[in-house]
């Protein structure tokens, strides 16, 4: 069960910043390889975003599990909706469903992937 605490910090998050990457350790320095590869995903299209360290905070790592009801770190939050995690964001890259979410959401980014 969720601590309403961690649950409103939660929320308060999401809404009030247009991207947010919970992950494992810092944008600069990630402590794991998907919490890297989401980080550069968020990079290479030039999308601002907020990264919060949930092993800076035991009941926040558990919190954003029960939050979004999804196992596994990072999370990935555009405008409050829960997008996913690693391998759904490289999906949605890859596909271009990534760059559309963020462009009907009213995100600004500049995709800057490689022509492949």
């Amino acid at each position: 069960m969720i601590d309403s605490a961690v649950s409103e910090r939660i929320r308060s998050e999401v809404s009030s910043t247009d991207v947010v990457l919970y992950m494992k350790g810092t944008p600069v320095f990630p402590q794991c390889g998907f919490s890297a590869q989401a980080v550069q995903i968020l990079s290479m299209l030039g999308v601002a975003f907020k990264g919060v360290d949930v092993l800076a905070d035991p009941s926040l790592r558990q919190g954003i599990k029960d939050y979004s009801n999804w196992p596994t770190i990072p999370q990935l939050y555009v405008k409050g909706e829960f997008i996913g995690g690693c391998d759904i964001m490289r999906e949605m890259l890859q596909s271009g469903e990534l760059q559309k979410t963020l462009a009907d959401k009213g995100v600004p980014f500049e995709n800057r992937q490689a022509a492949g």
